[in-house]
């Protein structure tokens, strides 16, 4: 099987924009992974981020990830860009993953928390009225982009909203996110947020 490039696919997608500016919600999981993705996606969209990660594995953590966040948007004057927060909802996270505890990292268990934060994504941009929906997560190199963007696919079909393929580190832009963390001195962390990571 081809194995999709969907740099290239996101890249054909913005080419077809032309002067058009649409809305898209875009789902992060921190300030770190999305600093490349709104310096890019910044000069084609009208970007509100969408702060869900149930998965955390503390209220401190997720609270001191949205503060980071915030600061982020802040500091690097994007004056289209907004934060919209989601309560956080541990319960919701550990109910998905009942019974893929003991999953390795990367596996069936990250899948399903993909899946969780993708939906709640979609279903959002549903309401909204967003033309697109995505997600940062494609960024890092420990996260499976193949997945994100079949589920991502999966879901806007569901929801009727268009997921907006991605793989956001491809073309240096996992080294530009570590260079834009490093002159934003962004709280970066070192597991992916939930106490499986974090124990593993």
């Amino acid at each position: 099987m081809n194995k999709i490039n969907y740099q290239k696919k996101l890249e054909g997608l913005l080419d077809r924009l032309e002067n058009k500016r649409p809305r898209l919600l875009l789902h992060s999981c921190c300030a770190p992974c999305s600093s490349y993705v709104l310096e890019y996606l910044s000069q084609y969209f009208h970007i509100t981020v969408f702060y869900y990660n149930p998965n955390m594995d503390s209220k401190k953590e997720y609270e001191k990830r949205i503060k980071e966040q915030k600061r982020l948007v802040s500091e690097m004057q994007l004056d289209d860009v907004e934060v919209i927060a989601a309560d956080y909802t541990p319960g919701v996270f550990y109910k998905t993953v009942k019974g893929y505890e003991k999953e390795p990292e990367g596996g069936a268990r990250c899948y399903l928390c993909y899946r969780l934060r993708l939906e709640e994504t979609a279903k959002l941009a549903s309401q909204k009225g967003f033309d697109y929906f995505s997600t940062t997560l494609t960024i890092s190199p420990l996260k499976n982009a193949q997945w994100l963007n079949e589920l991502g696919q999966k879901e806007g079909e569901k929801y009727g909203v268009d997921f907006l393929p991605s793989d956001f580190k491809k073309k240096g832009g996992y080294q530009r996110s570590i260079e834009l963390s490093k002159k934003y001195s962004l709280y970066r962390q070192n597991f992916c947020g939930c106490v499986f990571s974090k124990n593993q």
